[in-house]
């Protein structure tokens, strides 16, 4: 669906985005993720054609976006951080205002702005004024819009940003909603856990280049592989203390009742070998597995050095 090659963007003597590769899928709901300063902004706005890369390239369905802006925003629907201010236009009005910069008008038109309205929980507010409107039915409404031209990809920049939590559930639900019924949609937030709840694949950026790329449980897994084993057992901790003792490539071994944590040093095979050997040895094992970070957790990890303000 979507694919970035080597993007570079260089402000002054500042590289902003320095060789971004990444892959979008057709149908995900794909959070891009990075600390401030990292070239969210500004991968986005070259997607949505708002900006020129230095160099690289934009694929949507295997076309060079950036060689043809003018199709590139047809093919795109963007929900920016902001609303904008839109005085004295009714909520139908904003809607078909939007339709016509496509070259869409008539009846057919205003009744897909009627359904896109009823698909983001605003039917009934057609006659309100826009800025009468809450933030959070204002953003509902910015997503309705640019869904006017059915795009093939959906783009949005923080659109939680300064909603109450209610409004934040809301548009949650309703970007699960339009990812099922087909949408591929990328986000960019700074609510990870939120992320983490409705998100098929994450990208973490720093520094313009791309960390991580994929599943939540394969980010997880890829950088886990370094946490501590816990484990706990149902008798015998002497039993097994004993026997983890002796394996060299046990360390820094911690026990707290019946739950032990430690390093291990060898390889996944080594890793299975040594359960198995406890249960060979007839110490009874309840539970054995990485600790696991969630995606606050290693975004932190992944981002903490050099992070820009």
């Amino acid at each position: 669906m979507l694919r970035i090659e080597n993007l570079v963007k260089n402000y002054g003597k500042f590289r902003a985005l320095n060789g971004l590769s990444m892959e979008v899928g057709k149908g995900e709901l794909f959070g891009f993720i990075g600390p401030n300063g990292a070239g969210k902004t500004t991968t986005i706005k070259i997607m949505t054609g708002l900006l020129k890369a230095d160099s690289g390239h934009v694929y949507l369905d295997g076309r060079d976006a950036l060689k043809d802006v003018d199709n590139l925003k047809q093919k795109i629907g963007y929900v920016p951080d902001f609303f904008g201010v839109y005085d004295n236009l009714k909520a139908i009005e904003y809607m078909e205002f939007y339709a016509s910069t496509y070259g869409l008008v008539g009846k057919e038109v205003r009744k897909r702005c009627y359904e896109l309205m009823e698909l983001v929980g605003l039917e009934g507010r057609d006659d309100v004024y826009v800025d009468e409107l809450s933030r959070g039915m204002q953003q509902r409404l910015c997503l309705a819009r640019a869904m006017i031209h059915k795009p093939d990809l959906l783009i949005l920049d923080e659109p939680a940003s300064g909603l109450d939590p209610r409004s934040r559930f809301e548009m949650k639900t309703i970007l699960k909603e339009l990812c099922r019924k087909g949408s591929t949609i990328l986000i960019s937030s700074h609510i990870l856990s939120e992320l983490a709840e409705m998100c098929s694949s994450i990208g973490i950026i720093k520094k313009g280049e791309l960390l991580q790329q994929g599943s939540i449980e394969e980010i997880v897994s890829a950088v886990n592989t370094s946490n501590p084993i816990l484990m706990r057992v149902c008798d015998d901790q002497k039993k097994a203390l004993d026997f983890l003792r002796e394996n060299r490539m046990v360390q820094a071994l911690a026990i707290d009742g019946q739950e032990f944590q430690f390093t291990f040093t060898g390889s996944a095979q080594e890793e299975a070998d040594l359960l198995n050997q406890m249960v060979m040895q007839g110490i009874r094992v309840l539970s054995f597995a990485r600790k696991r970070d969630n995606l606050e957790t290693i975004f932190m990890q992944l981002t903490k050095e050099g992070e820009e303000g």
